[in-house]
């Protein structure tokens, strides 16, 4: 395009300007050749001629089209130059708050100076494994991009992080390395990575400092290398440091501090472990006090020091080497206190004795105190003849003690950096490595001095290395993409670093300067002007002599050259260092020995490793070359040599930190340093490479879908391909061939020409608008004049029609006003007439009737006089009667108010008693009952009493004749009459007691009678109030349950919720925990195969394969069955299967220990109620057992022989060491001995002497005998006492009754009631709660003798089956012929049996090698059912080992399968089916009634009789967990790489979206041919094959709806976060294809009737911001609508998305910053955690709901093809 087409009217350009560096202007003129100026208007209205030059084609910038602006990546920029660039970033950085942007190979990072939530875990998962281009800038990429270059190319990396002090370098070199420690986690237990990332904290406390740019400033430079094995993981790490700011330990700038770590010293100075080193504040303090404030805001020093020395130890820094380092610290800062005296002389200086300062600094450094204080005031001069020690000034020393203070923070830095290596270093092989370089970058002060120029040497050596990288790229893209080049001229500042590092350059003259004895700075600066006075990079100020300026890539710099010499030699006396060499702490001595340290830190680049340059005494002759190396100069320039080589050997990544101001305020943009920064770092110069050759790049497929739009619709349907279509299209539009080419599969243009291309889109697309609204405007103008025509004829018509109605209205009124004046007149006259008439006749009526009124009044007087006189008459008698009758009636109302008054007080009385009554009595109808429970027990007790009487009248009675008889006999004996009166007089006395306790108890028994009837009557009264106060209660209640059902609803559906939150939260923590449990085994197994590959020798023997399933195994606990065994089976057990198993599983163990005591004592207990039982109907049998000699020898043999199967069967049975009792044997094995007795040869017995060990067995079993029956007597003794306590306590009760009883008849009728009461619930709530305790007890030992009864009687019925077989047996050998016997068929039972020897082979088929297809038409989950009836049978022969094999064996194979086939979904969802199954046919079949209210009568014969299996139910549960987060893994990691481009980038909608340019960093995604491509069918078919696999595989539905609810989650998380990363997909159009593609995967849940799962509900959040993308977004009544919208989007993600959104036309808007705030005010109410991405590794907890099975065991068939013919049909 020519000049005059670019400059044409409403053109945009860029103009200089002093403020904002440039400022946009728009041409309102056309340029015509020959101008000598542009015609512009600024942004504020104003007009501005600009001169421009034509014939140097100066002309002002081009400004890019707004499409273009905000672009993640430079170089898509059409123009591109410094306005674009800065404009570009500043867009990016205020409204959209993006602090990363590309350009080219480099990531821009502007530091925001706030905290961004943009690098946390999720974060990091989202970035990981993405390709650079597929995802918005960020470090996170870079950091991947590296990771994935290393992998892929087996080639080391390097991150390079540039920028100057406050730019950001350390945070994101942190940042780089966090994410390398997040993906490439150590593989052992070493957490090398943690390791790492705590080496930060040390170095920015010992190497970090407060400068006026920034809170945190790394003074030194750092290089990071992490190294990797060959899987990639982190095996280690070294670092190597550059160029310490040594001089910051003894001065710092105002507003400056000291390195962090004094400040962190002297903050923790009151730890008790830190008073030996007599810390002050850091006010007190020369060396942290120079800056004046001390202190940062926001920041806890003492805080600090503690992750400080949390990560020392962290890194293995041993306490006391801690220690030591905080003593050498505060010995340097005791140093800068030591008081220097000056003498009077002036020459020299003293110290005081006194001085404690010193005296703490010999004391922490363990130095002598005279030596030092000597060496620190004198110097030692060596000549070749003498050695002489020269006094030195004040100033002198000052300068030698802070070079020594220098020097010993420069070892001690060094010596933690040596030991942060050793921290880092591993043995093992380092396959590759990734560096991270965080160092300074250019550098310009007002004062700049020797380490400026050492920074700005340093910043010259990599950006000549960023040039030829750049150069080198561009050159490989075009080489690649087959387009011719030419060398493109760019900036080579070879002749500048020449200046500084050739031969006689400024280094070497400094450095010859330093050997001159008395050599000055002046000197050194004469030497520069001499020899590099003529080069076009030196220059000499006007002003100065004692200054240089060095022309820089970046600057001009001027270096004062004061101190060049000395900070360059870095000189410390010698006398000084051997005093410190001869410390007694040995770490001291060791910092200052000179090249011993083989540090691999050091000896690789330690630049601030300054080797210190020490006069011996003796005088000796050293190489020039040796004395040349020890310069900080030669040491940095060799140090930057090796970093240079390492760089080159590797691929480097590019960082360049930006500060955008130098007020440290957040999100604000100063251009005047951000051009200055963009300048020194090179992004202006990658920007200037790139614009010369062909900047802007396009592949054919994104170029088609983005320009098609400028081809003919013929073009577009020719079926060509597309490389021809677009060439023919641009061959058209652009006609100067040299401003594109063609490449192999890209499209390369000029800088300009997409500009171009846009604007040619834009015209087309607007004169499409124009011919549309043209259309449309024409349409409705035509409808609107038809419509207004249609309009007036209407109007027409009704107003004609109105007119002709009014005219016949006007002749109808007339009418009617005729007609009405004819009516009125005729109506007037009449009235008038009425009027006279009614005046006549009233005149008449009146007249009349007064005549008769008048003779009736008179007639009514007279009349009147009669009756007056009458009633006179009869009142004066009726007065006489009614004085007589008022007083009688007051004589007899006195009467009866005297009676009333009586009457009223009785009832008051009555009144009283009765409402108090009610008020004791209020809802006591339970009471009632009680009472005539009471009543009854009284009457018992009445009857006990009566009874104990007489039995004690009896006794009384027998003692008096026994008294008698002996009263006779002593009267016999002695015949003493005074005695026999005594006697008698106890007689007396005692008959009087007698018929006193008569007295008594006629007296009781009355009382009682009268008490009986009173409470009768009471209880009568009080049933009446109650059946009204309960009429009254129901009344109450359903008022109240009237009022609060509404309250109450609510309340327990909130409750509801509630619970059910918490339900789900401690599901998802027990899930959670199952899974962590199962990633612990997976690690425990891959540990075990590493080591075993590990020891694997050629002659190593493998281990059965039983022994490995076991160590593979878990350990189960046991069958939980009727009988259960003692710790000692447990044990053996254990040691059967070994001690590392028993360890595994300790805990479970002893639980199970604690319950098999506690059942064994239920046993005992049992077992000896039942041996008194058996002992009191056995006793017969025994007596005469003892009788009959040849049967007592047959039962002890029996017994014996029982003894001794009894203690063989106790090592295979695991409850066999139950007591077996010698009766139970003898009864066993009578009738064995009965059958064999008669064919027994006795004197074959007597042979072998087996007589006498039957005589042995008899007297055994009398001794045996005789100890039953002192077991006997003794609990017949035991008895007797119980029954004795019994009667005591019997007693008791019986007297506190009496005396009750008699308390209560002292009390009131209405207190007897009350205390009745309460002793009588008292006593029957003691005696309901003992009744539980019984009952419960009762239920328990009877469950118990069920299950032993069910035990017994199977064990009868097994040897009564086997004494049928023996006896058939015997008939059949005894028959002389072969007779043939007819088999019943039997019906199959549901049962399978097989031996224990095939039980490996039943695994190996049925679980180990079975594949799903083997059984696809059969019934689903057929192996379930298979193991469930092979576990039946064994729970039918009660063989506990059997079923605990079985199930172990099965639970390990499934692992095993699960474990070889990890990536294999449909095996995966065999096994979770299967085992799904087999839990249910547990609990199915488990004989608990919940789980068997679907069972047919059938189906219940089929439950388990002997066993529970609870706890397997409970393994079975968490293995059917582990298997179904495998399954969604497997499925996740098939979706997940289709979800991005089939839901967000896939073209549903043909031509809806439209393709923006992409600059450097093109997708991955982008080409339509690209082999991860994948449209939304792929993923619908994906998830078609999942569904029907799952419900194929007989996959409960529930469990496959839960499943598919994950899997949406996923699908929604994945698309989400990528939308939240990605600014090229948050457009309209985007959000249109993406409601489209959510629509798609709807329908498919509706289809598959999978509605239900909540899958779609998962979806919400996608949903919604694809709303959120289509909505408009102007007002504030858009922002209203789209807070109340978008409610499953947080805040944060809002407001992502909406900085995001970016037109992909020109005629769409862009979101202002105004409407933001304003969304952002609106969320402010919303409490809400701040989350960016969606966890997209959550997973829902899984429930497994009761699903029971319809079939029946017996109809079940197994197919032959599995090989299961070993097992029988039962």
């Amino acid at each position: 395009m020519s000049v005059t087409e670019l400059y044409s009217r409403y053109t945009r350009v860029w103009i200089p300007d002093p403020e904002e560096v440039w400022k946009s202007a728009e041409i309102i003129k056309d340029y015509k050749e020959g101008d000598k100026t542009l015609h512009l208007k600024l942004e504020d209205e104003t007009l501005l001629e600009y001169p421009i030059d034509a014939k140097a084609n100066k002309f002002p910038f081009l400004r890019n089209p707004d499409i273009l602006v905000g672009e993640n990546d430079l170089t898509a920029l059409s123009y591109l130059h410094e306005p674009a660039v800065l404009h570009n970033l500043k867009v990016r950085f205020l409204e959209s708050n993006h602090i990363y942007t590309y350009c080219g190979i480099v990531l821009v990072a502007i530091n925001p100076y706030e905290q961004l939530p943009i690098y946390g875990q999720d974060v990091i998962y989202a970035y990981s494994g993405q390709n650079m281009g597929d995802m918005d800038p960020h470090i996170f990429a870079v950091a991947e991009e590296a990771y994935k270059q290393m992998a892929r190319d087996e080639k080391n990396q390097s991150i390079i992080v540039s920028g100057e002090s406050g730019a950001g370098k350390t945070v994101s070199a942190k940042y780089a390395m966090r994410y390398f420690a997040s993906v490439g986690g150590s593989s052992s237990e070493t957490n090398i990575e943690e390791k790492v990332l705590a080496s930060s904290p040390i170095m920015e406390a010992i190497g970090n400092a407060k400068t006026t740019r920034n809170d945190n400033s790394s003074r030194f430079g750092k290089y990071i290398q992490i190294g990797f094995d060959k899987r990639y993981h982190i095996i280690g790490a070294n670092m190597r440091t550059y160029l310490l700011e040594k001089s910051r330990v003894v001065f710092q700038a105002d507003d400056e501090r000291n390195y962090h770590v004094f400040y962190q010293l002297c903050a923790s100075a009151s730890l008790p472990e830190f008073k030996e080193l007599s810390l002050m504040s850091a006010e007190n303090f020369l060396y942290t006090s120079l800056g004046g404030d001390t202190s940062i805001e926001g920041v806890d020093d003492a805080d600090d020091f503690e992750k400080t020395r949390h990560a020392f130890t962290l890194l293995g820094v041993k306490d006391s080497h801690q220690l030591a380092i905080f003593k050498i610290l505060a010995a340097i800062l005791h140093l800068g206190n030591v008081d220097l005296q000056p003498e009077r002389d002036g020459e020299s200086s003293s110290i005081s004795k006194q001085d404690e300062h010193l005296h703490n600094f010999c004391r922490l450094l363990g130095v002598e105190h005279s030596q030092m204080e000597h060496w620190l005031c004198h110097r030692k001069l060596v000549t070749t003849s003498e050695t002489y020690i020269k006094n030195m000034s004040v100033q002198q020393v000052v300068n030698a003690r802070n070079a020594l203070a220098k020097h010993i923070y420069a070892q001690l830095f060094n010596w933690i950096v040596q030991h942060i290596n050793k921290a880092l270093h591993t043995t093992v092989k380092q396959h590759s490595f990734i560096g991270v370089l965080d160092i300074y970058g250019f550098e310009t002060f007002e004062v700049n001095s020797f380490e400026q120029f050492c920074i700005n040497y340093a910043n010259e050596k990599l950006q000549q290395q960023f040039n030829s990288h750049v150069f080198k790229l561009e050159q490989e893209e075009y080489m690649k993409e087959q387009i011719p080049w030419t060398l493109i001229d760019f900036y080579d500042n070879q002749p500048c670093i020449d200046l500084i590092e050739a031969k006689l350059g400024i280094f070497d003259l400094l450095d010859e300067e330093c050997k001159v004895p008395k050599g000055t700075d002046q000197n050194w600066a004469q030497k520069l002007y001499d020899r590099h006075g003529s080069s076009q990079h030196f220059q000499k100020p006007r002003m100065s002599n004692i200054s240089f300026i060095v022309v820089h890539f970046a600057d001009k710099v001027e270096y004062q050259c004061d101190g060049f010499l000395e900070k360059n030699r870095d000189t410390v006396h010698e006398e000084q260092i051997n005093i410190l060499k001869a410390s007694k702490y040995p770490m001291v001595a060791d910092l200052f020995h000179d090249g011993k340290d083989p540090a691999p830190a050091a000896a690789t680049g330690k630049g601030a490793s300054s080797k210190i340059n020490i006069r011996s005494a003796r005088p000796t002759v050293k190489s020039a070359n040796k004395e040349h190396k020890k310069t900080v100069g030669h040491q940095f320039r060799n140090s930057l040599h090796l970093l240079m080589e390492t760089l080159n050997a590797t691929t480097p990544h590019y960082v360049r930190c930006i500060k955008p101001n130098d007020e440290k305020l957040p999100f604000s943009f100063d251009p005047k340093r951000a051009v200055q920064q963009l300048r020194a770092c090179g992004v202006l110069e990658t920007i200037r490479i790139s614009a010369a050759g062909y900047p802007s790049r396009w592949t054919y497929h994104d170029f088609f879908n983005r320009y098609r739009i400028l081809m003919k619709k013929k073009d577009t349907s020719k079926k060509e391909d597309r490389k021809v279509i677009c060439k023919m299209l641009l061959e058209s539009l652009i006609k100067d061939p040299d401003k594109f080419q063609f490449g192999r599969t890209k499209i390369f243009f000029r800088a300009g020409q997409v500009a171009y291309l846009e604007k040619l889109r834009a015209d087309k697309f607007r004169a499409a608008t124009i011919m549309i609204q043209k259309t449309v405007r024409g349409w409705l103008q035509r409808a609107k004049y038809q419509k207004m025509k249609k309009a007036a004829l209407k109007i027409q018509r009704y107003t004609r029609g109105h007119l002709a109605r009014r005219l016949a209205d006007r002749l109808r009124k007339t009418r009617a006003a005729i007609v009405l004046q004819k009516q009125y007149r005729m109506l007037r006259i009449r009235r008038a007439y009425q009027a006279i008439h009614r005046a006549a006749v009233t005149i008449q009526a009146f007249t009349r009737g007064m005549f008769v009124r008048k003779t009736y009044r008179k007639m009514l007087m007279e009349h009147k006089a009669t009756i007056i006189q009458k009633h006179a008459r009869a009142w004066l008698t009726r007065k006489h009667f009614v004085r007589f009758r008022s007083a009688a009636v007051v004589l007899q109302c006195y009467f009866r108010r005297m009676k009333a008054k009586q009457e009223l007080k009785a009832l008051k009385i009555e009144a009283r008693s009765a409402e108090h009554l009610k008020r004791l009595n209020i809802g006591m109808e339970n009471k009632v009952v009680q009472l005539q429970r009471k009543i009854d027990e009284q009457n018992k007790e009445y009857k006990l009493l009566t009874e104990q009487f007489s039995t004690a009248a009896t006794s009384h009675s027998t003692e008096i004749e026994k008294l008698k008889k002996e009263l006779q006999r002593y009267q016999r004996k002695k015949g003493d009459a005074n005695q026999l009166a005594s006697l008698q007089e106890e007689i007396d006395s005692l008959r009087l007691a007698l018929e006193k306790a008569h007295g008594e108890r006629k007296i009781v028994e009355d009382t009682y009678t009268k008490e009986k009837d009173v409470l009768r009557k009471r209880i009568s009264d009080l049933e009446e109030e109650n059946a009204l106060l309960k009429q009254e209660k129901e009344e109450l209640n359903n008022k109240i349950l009237c009022r609060s059902e509404d309250a109450f609803a609510q309340n327990a559906v909130e409750e509801n919720l509630l619970t059910k939150k918490e339900l789900e939260e401690e599901r998802v923590r027990y899930q959670n925990l199952v899974q962590e449990y199962s990633r612990l085994e997976q690690r425990y197994d891959n540990l075990r195969d590493e080591m075993a590959i590990i020891k694997q020798t050629p002659g190593h023997r493998r281990n059965p394969s039983n022994q490995s399933s076991l160590e593979s195994d878990s350990n189960y606990p046991s069958i939980s069955t009727s009988e259960v065994g003692d710790t000692e089976d447990a044990i053996q057990q254990v040691e059967e299967v070994g001690m590392e198993k028993a360890a595994m599983d300790m805990t479970l163990f002893l639980k199970l220990q604690k319950r098999v005591r506690e059942l064994e004592q239920e046993r005992k207990k049992l077992q000896s109620q039942l041996e008194k039982r058996e002992n009191e109907s056995k006793k017969p049998q025994v007596i005469e057992m003892k009788n009959e000699m040849d049967l007592d020898r047959d039962t002890d043999l029996a017994y014996n022989s029982l003894k001794e199967s009894n203690s063989n069967m106790q090592t295979s049975w695991p409850n066999s060491d139950k007591h077996v009792d010698p009766e139970d044997a003898i009864e066993a094995y009578h009738g064995v001995c009965q059958t064999n007795r008669k064919t027994e040869d006795w004197g074959y017995l007597n042979e072998d002497g087996e007589l006498g060990l039957a005589y042995q067995g008899l007297k055994q079993v009398a001794r045996l005998l005789e100890a039953q029956l002192q077991d006997q007597r003794r609990e017949h003794e035991e008895e007797v006492e119980t029954l004795k306590e019994q009667m005591g306590t019997l007693r008791e009760e019986m007297e506190k009754q009496q005396e009750v009883f008699f308390q209560t008849l002292q009390l009131s009728p209405e207190a007897q009631v009350e205390f009745g009461i309460q002793q009588e619930i008292m006593r029957l709530t003691s005696e309901n709660l003992d009744l539980k305790e019984l009952l419960e007890k009762l239920k328990k030992n009877e469950s118990k003798l069920k299950k032993q009864l069910k035990i017994y009687m199977k064990k009868v019925q097994d040897y009564e089956a086997d004494q049928v077989v023996e006896q058939t047996e015997k008939r059949r050998h005894e028959l002389n012929r072969q007779v043939t016997v007819q088999r019943k068929e039997k019906d199959f039972q549901g049962m399978l049996e097989y031996c224990k020897e095939d039980e490996p082979l039943l695994v190996k088929n049925l679980v180990t090698d079975l594949k799903p297809q083997m059984v696809s038409a059969t019934v689903p989950c057929l192996p379930a059912y298979i193991l469930y009836m092979c576990i039946r049978h064994a729970d039918y022969s009660n063989d506990d080992h059997k079923v605990h094999s079985l199930l172990t064996s099965t639970i390990n194979g499934i692992k095993k399968v699960l474990k070889k086939h990890h990536d294999d979904f449909e095996m995966t969802s065999f096994w979770l089916a299967n085992t799904c199954r087999l839990l249910h046919c547990l609990k199915q079949y488990s004989g608990d009634t919940g789980f068997m209210t679907q069972n047919t009568v059938k189906q219940n014969e089929h439950c388990l009789k002997n066993f529970d299996l609870t706890e397997y139910r409970q393994i079975l549960s968490d293995l059917s967990i582990q298997i179904y987060q495998q399954l969604i893994k497997i499925a996740e990691g098939v979706l997940q790489p289709m979800i991005v481009t089939a839901v967000l980038e896939n073209e549903s909608i043909q031509g809806l979206s439209g393709v923006k340019p992409m600059g450097y960093r093109k997708r991955t995604s982008s080409m339509g041919d690209s082999d991860n491509f994948y449209t939304l069918e792929a993923i619908i078919r994906q998830l078609n094959t999942f569904h029907s696999v799952m419900y194929d595989q007989g996959l409960d539905p529930e469990i496959i709806q839960q499943a598919v609810k994950q899997l949406f989650y996923m699908i929604n998380a994945v698309a989400l976060n990528n939308l939240l990363l990605r600014k090229d997909v948050c457009s309209w159009s985007t959000g249109m294809q993406l409601r489209f593609n959510i629509s798609q995967l709807e329908e498919w849940l509706r289809v598959k009737n999978l509605q239900q799962s909540g899958a779609a509900k998962t979806m919400e959040p996608l949903i919604q911001a694809a709303q959120l993308l289509q909505l408009k977004k102007k007002t504030s009544e858009d922002a209203e609508a789209i807070c109340s919208l978008c409610t499953a989007l947080t805040t944060q993600q809002i407001v992502k998305i909406l900085n995001l959104y970016t037109p992909v036309n020109e005629f769409e808007e862009r979101v202002t910053v105004a409407f933001i705030r304003n969304i952002q005010a609106n969320l402010q109410e919303r409490n809400e955690p701040p989350q960016l991405l969606l966890d997209f590794k959550f997973m829902f907890p899984v429930l497994f709901p009761f699903n029971p099975s319809s079939l029946t065991m017996d109809s079940i068939h197994i197919p032959a093809s599995l090989g299961l013919e070993f097992l029988n049909r039962v």
